[in-house]
């Protein structure tokens, strides 16, 4: 009976993490928080379903056990929605903001960013404000130089986060709430210091990050050095707004954040440099176990990299990744498994069950899966190759496991698909392993020394070649092919069809795999996107016409514009789609034909007051100020008021008439966005 229960555990385990996020994700599709009570229920019902899975009969431990993490998942990522919680502002505050500097880093608009802790506002009582802020500097800033720990004063705009720009969109409350964000904004005045920094570690890792990056940054010229200081370091200040073009275009965007590549890299080179260093020396390697001795100097290598780039949600994740492998080595069990994979898998979930929801999580995971996968058969079949070409064909057979696997995800999130990103990676990705990182390595070794010029002009060298290859290759003419943001349920289709391809074990399952594949790209491809969309604020419409989505305004709204145009899979520029016909009227009083209903766009000072005589013949008036008058009975009436309840709006036209969905329909009443305040109008609205 036991050695039923561990056969059918062995095969449960690479999906045990695959349950639990169908759970966790279960959770985000709620249209509603879940109660105590159904918490409470759920707890029980995974606690049964678990004592079944230990000492039920064999037929029924790996279903029951299967329930029982989907069941888990549910429950982890509502408790975690708890634990999280902490105050969100409710109303638009002016005025003086104190806080210490937790993290530093760009807006959008590519000013720099402070996020603060131990916040205090004006007028504001301790168990409403927000634990951090989030405040974008603009202007002249140069009266401190800011760090983490430090302590500073300024006068700043701030707003509650805001939600998704179109219904079923990115959901940035969402993102907010799970890292404590309770407000966002802006300074135009100068930052002050208060207090000297506090927080000595986290002082002394910055203030090491920023010299090292100084330090590369003078030794190497131009974006080289800039580049090679964001991959060591984690600081992006010096990498311009073309090279990162030149990156995304090429696919190549990956290598310039920590990832689990770059841990990957890293502990791979000290690894195999320990152990390799052990076995020059028979005497040692003959007496000390050489391989467990070179997994704990990887593990510290790759923990003192952690510390040096930041904790940050990628750079905890994949040390995750490489400190599960290191201890499988210390365990004598196979470091690179779908089993090892899955461990680590499970630690990100639990500790952060919102990772499941993050492009980063599922690229992470899901290019490592198709690499072991796509190397099992390689290694029945690497004999048969040339031993000149081995190396060739490892690089083509991991660039198209890594890309096939990744290429869906890229292009639901952030609808681009790099058409000659293989190309670029079987350039560049053995540049960055053979030459960058080991250059890197030797330069942090030989620093304190001050031999280290060699391996940074390597590494310069190689860094300016990826750069290269990357301009290259995202010059190509249809480098980059925009795509539409898919249905909800495609990605996730996508994702358990995969994994059903990928790792199951009976061709059934494959086959279920192969097809839950292909009907999530038939409603991709078959998706149709509104007709009209219309901003939270009712500052600016979009149109969706012959030639593409027309906007109501040429620039302002910079961000919603731009997400709208990047989910109809349009590459224009605002004042592009702005030209495009669809819209009739002058600017601030716009009219558009929507299945023979007159939509009316009014905006600007006086905008109620141009807006009060147009409510006739069953209009929809949509207004970026508040409705000054009488009330209407014959139109629909969207001013500024109702649009925050509500928030952003999709409309579609068909032949049975319009269908409005509103962002917080789609959304649902969440921790996150279930504020009284808005409560509230959402009630006066109706």
């Amino acid at each position: 009976m036991r050695e039923g229960f561990d056969l059918a555990r062995g095969g449960v385990m690479p999906w045990a993490p695959v349950l639990l996020g169908c759970g966790i994700g279960l959770y985000f599709t709620l249209g509603s928080e879940p109660s105590a009570a159904l918490l409470s229920a759920a707890v029980l019902i995974a606690v049964a379903l678990t004592v079944a899975a230990l000492r039920g009969p064999d037929l029924w431990r790996a279903p029951a056990l299967a329930l029982a993490l989907l069941v888990a998942g549910l429950v982890l990522a509502a408790v975690r929605s708890h634990l999280v919680a902490a105050p969100v502002l409710s109303f638009r505050y002016y005025g003086p903001v104190e806080g210490r500097i937790v993290d530093i880093d760009r807006s959008f608009s590519d000013q720099p960013r402070l996020t603060l802790d131990r916040v205090v506002l004006e007028d504001v009582a301790p168990d409403r404000t927000p634990t951090r802020v989030r405040v974008a500097l603009h202007g002249m800033q140069q009266q401190i130089d800011p760090q983490p720990g430090l302590r500073v004063i300024l006068t700043a705009h701030l707003s509650p986060p805001e939600g998704p720009v179109e219904p079923g969109g990115f959901d940035f409350q969402r993102l907010a709430w799970f890292s404590r964000l309770g407000a966002v904004g802006y300074t135009r005045t100068p930052v002050l210091a208060l207090e000297a920094p506090e927080g000595r570690m986290a002082l002394l890792a910055f203030r090491l990050r920023m010299a090292l990056s100084g330090a590369m940054q003078a030794r190497m010229e131009g974006q080289a050095g800039a580049f090679a200081a964001a991959l060591m370091t984690g600081d992006r200040s010096g990498v311009s707004a073309a090279t990162n073009d030149a990156l995304r275009g090429s696919n190549l965007s990956h290598l310039i954040s920590i990832s689990g590549l770059h841990m990957g890299l890293l502990t791979g080179f000290v690894f195999a440099a320990c152990r390799y260093g052990l076995a020059l020396a028979p005497p040692l390697a003959l007496r000390l176990p050489s391989k467990k001795i070179a997994a704990w100097v990887a593990l510290l290598a790759a923990s003192f990299y952690l510390v040096l780039a930041g904790p940050n949600v990628a750079t905890r994740r994949a040390f995750i990744m490489a400190a599960v492998m290191l201890v499988a080595v210390l365990a004598d069990r196979r470091a690179i498994s779908l089993r090892s994979v899955a461990l680590a898998a499970l630690i990100v979930l639990v500790l952060e069950p919102e990772s499941l929801v993050e492009p980063g999580f599922q690229m992470s995971f899901g290019a490592t899966v198709a690499l072991i996968v796509a190397f099992q058969p390689w290694t029945r079949v690497q004999n048969r190759v040339p031993r000149p070409l081995r190396p060739v064909a490892m690089m083509i057979l991991s660039s198209a496991a890594a890309g096939f696997a990744t290429a869906p995800i890229a292009a639901a999130h952030f609808n681009r698909i790099a058409e000659y990103g293989l190309l670029a990676n079987m350039f560049a990705v053995p540049i960055m392993g053979m030459v960058v990182m080991p250059a890197g390595v030797v330069a942090a070794l030989l620093a304190p020394l001050g031999l280290a010029a060699p391996a940074l002009w390597a590494m310069e060298k190689g860094c300016a070649l990826i750069l290269a290859v990357a301009d290259w290759v995202a010059g190509l003419d249809g480098a980059v092919v925009a795509v539409s943001t898919p249905p909800d349920a495609a990605l996730p289709l996508i994702a358990l069809g995969g994994i059903a391809a990928l790792i199951g074990r009976a061709l059934w399952l494959r086959g279920t795999g192969a097809a839950l594949v292909a009907v999530a790209l038939g409603l991709w491809a078959g998706a149709e996107r509104p007709t009209l969309l219309v901003s939270g604020d009712g500052a600016i419409v979009g149109l969706m016409g012959e030639a593409g989505r027309a906007l109501s305004k040429p620039k302002g709204a910079g961000f919603v514009a731009k997400s709208w145009l990047e989910d109809d899979g349009d590459m224009a520029l605002q004042e592009v789609a702005y030209a495009r016909p669809g819209f009739a009227g002058v600017k601030g009083a716009l009219s558009a034909e929507l299945a023979g209903v007159t939509a009316l766009h009014f905006t600007g000072k006086g905008a109620a007051e141009r807006a009060a005589g147009s409510c006739s013949g069953g209009a929809l008036v949509f207004l970026s100020e508040n409705w000054s008058g009488a009330p209407a009975s014959d139109c629909r009436i969207y001013d500024a008021a109702r649009l925050r309840a509500t928030g952003a709006l999709a409309i579609h036209a068909g032949p049975d008439g319009l269908r409005i969905v509103t962002a917080r329909e789609a959304s649902g009443e969440r921790l996150w966005n279930r504020r009284p305040e808005r409560r509230s109008r959402a009630a006066r609205a109706q």
